[in-house]
C-alpha cells in the first residue's frame, strides 16, 4: 500500500482528487491518501471529509470550460474512508511523523525545490505539478538527487495523456503526414486579458514566486505537446513582454479590491527549431485589449505529405479524415492499454496510474523529473533569449551557460551554478 501525502490544497486539487477517485472505481486499490498539508489548516479541512470543514471556494471558470480549475469540488472521503487522512501546516512536520511514503506536491512554484529537497532525503517518492521547479537549476537538482537515491520522480504535465496529444503522437509516428516539418500553436488574449490576475493567483505575476509569467506557466504546455509530438528542441528564438504592468483583482460588480505589481512577462512570440530541423511558432498572451486572437485549427502540425488541423488529417489532395476517429479505430491492443490503462481517459488518472506503478516496479513515470526539466528549459529559454536577444540553444540554458534571466531567482534560493 502506497501512501501518499498531498502538500498544497489550491483549486487544482480538485481536478487530482477526480483523478484518484476514477482509479479507485476503476479498481486500483494500491494506494491511499494518508495526509494533506496546506499553510493554513482549514484549507486542508476544505478537501478531507464530505460534510465537514470550511465551504468549498468558489469556481473561477464555469465547468463548461473544460479547464482543470473548473473542476468540481471533490473530497478524499469520495473515494476512501478506511484510514485517517492526517492534516498538516507544514509538509516537513508530514515527513518527520513518517505517515506518507510518497508526495503529490501541488504547492506554488517557489516551492517545489524545497519540498523535493526534504523529500527525498527522507527517501520518498514524489510527482510534482508543473512548471517543475523556479529555475532550470532547482530543476536540475531535483533530477539529480531523486536518480542518485533510486526514487521515482515524476512531473505532472496533463497534456501529455489527452486523447489529441496522444492522436496527434500516434500520427506523426505512423508516418500518416509524413517527416515532421512545421507546427503553430497559441494565442494572443482571452480569459484573462487585458490585467486581470490569472486564476485568481497574484504569485503567478512575481518574478521570485512564479519564475516567468505565461512563458513558463503556459510555456512548459506548449513546448511539452511539440516536444512529444514533433521530438526534441535544439533552439529557441523568442521576444517576451509586459504589456500589462499591474493587474487586478475585481469584485462581482468590478470595482478594484487588489492591484498587483508585476514583474514578469504576459505576452511571448517565439520561434523554436527541433533536432530533426523541424519549426514552430509559439505564441500567448494574458494582455491584449479589445478583440482576442484565436488561431483557427490550432496547435497545427504539417509534414512532408500532409498535416494535423483542427483535429482532421488532411492530405495534399485536401481530403481530411477525423483525427480521433482514425486513432481510436486503429490502434492496436496493445496500443489502446499503454495510452488508456483500463479504460481510464482522463489525462489526471491515467498519470497518477502510472506514477503509482512506476513506484512499485522501481522505476520513473513516462513524463519523468527528466521530461518536466526538458519542458522548463525549452520555457526558460524563451526569457533567456528576450534578454539575450539572441537564439539560444536547449544545451546553453541546461548547462547554466545562458543564465541572465534566471541569475536574480537562483541566486535569491541559493541556487548558484
Amino acid at each position: 500500500m502506497i501512501r501518499i501525502g498531498i502538500v498544497g490544497c489550491g483549486r487544482i486539487l480538485n481536478a487530482h482528487l477526480q483523478g484518484y477517485k476514477k482509479l479507485r472505481e476503476a479498481g486500483v486499490d494500491n494506494f491511499r491518501i494518508t495526509a494533506l498539508v496546506a499553510r493554513k489548516e482549514e484549507d486542508a479541512l476544505m478537501f478531507r471529509r464530505r460534510g465537514e470543514g470550511p465551504p468549498p471556494r468558489p469556481p473561477v471558470l464555469p465547468p463548461e470550460s473544460g479547464d482543470p480549475l473548473a473542476a468540481p469540488h471533490t473530497y478524499v472521503s469520495d473515494f476512501q474512508d478506511d484510514v485517517e487522512v492526517h492534516v498538516y501546516t507544514d509538509y516537513r512536520q508530514m515527513i518527520a511523523d513518517g505517515v506518507v511514503d510518497a508526495v503529490n506536491d501541488f504547492t506554488t512554484l517557489a516551492l517545489h525545490h524545497q519540498i523535493a529537497e526534504h523529500a527525498f532525503a527522507h527517501g520518498l517518492h514524489l510527482l510534482t505539478q508543473k512548471p517543475l521547479a523556479i529555475s532550470v537549476k532547482a530543476a536540475r537538482r531535483m533530477v539529480e538527487t531523486a536518480r542518485e537515491r533510486g526514487l521515482t520522480f515524476g512531473t505532472f504535465e496533463n497534456v501529455r495523456q489527452g486523447r489529441f496529444t496522444r492522436a496527434a503522437r500516434w500520427a506523426v509516428e505512423k508516418g500518416l503526414i509524413g517527416e515532421p516539418q512545421m507546427a503553430l500553436i497559441g494565442s494572443l488574449g482571452g480569459l484573462w486579458s487585458p490585467d486581470k490576475v490569472v486564476a485568481d493567483t497574484p504569485w503567478r505575476h512575481r518574478k521570485l514566486e512564479g519564475g516567468g509569467g505565461g512563458s513558463i506557466d503556459i510555456g512548459v504546455h506548449q513546448f511539452h505537446l511539440l516536444r512529444y509530438v514533433f521530438g526534441e528542441v535544439a533552439w529557441v528564438n523568442a521576444v517576451a513582454r509586459t504589456l500589462e504592468p499591474v493587474r487586478y483583482r475585481r469584485d462581482e460588480q468590478g470595482h478594484i479590491i487588489q492591484e498587483v505589481p508585476v514583474d514578469v512577462d504576459d505576452t511571448y512570440l517565439a520561434v523554436a527549431g527541433f533536432e530533426n530541423e523541424a519549426i514552430a511558432q509559439l505564441l500567448w498572451s494574458w494582455g491584449g485589449h479589445g478583440a482576442a486572437l484565436e488561431i483557427p485549427g490550432a496547435p497545427v502540425f504539417w509534414g512532408s505529405e500532409g498535416c494535423i488541423k483542427g483535429g482532421q488529417l488532411f492530405d495534399d489532395d485536401g481530403r481530411a479524415t477525423p483525427l480521433l476517429e482514425h486513432f481510436e479505430a486503429n490502434l492496436s491492443p496493445e496500443e489502446r492499454e499503454r495510452f488508456f490503462p483500463l479504460g481510464l481517459t482522463d489525462p489526471f488518472a491515467i498519470q497518477q496510474l502510472d506514477w503509482l506503478q512506476a513506484i512499485e516496479q522501481g522505476r520513473d513515470p513516462e513524463t519523468s523529473g527528466q521530461e518536466g526539466l526538458h519542458d522548463l528549459a525549452c520555457a526558460f529559454a524563451m526569457l533567456e533569449s528576450s534578454v539575450a536577444r539572441r537564439q539560444v540553444t536547449l544545451a546553453e540554458v541546461l548547462s547554466g551557460a545562458v543564465n541572465a534571466y534566471q541569475a536574480e531567482i537562483d541566486a535569491h534560493y541559493g541556487l548558484a551554478w
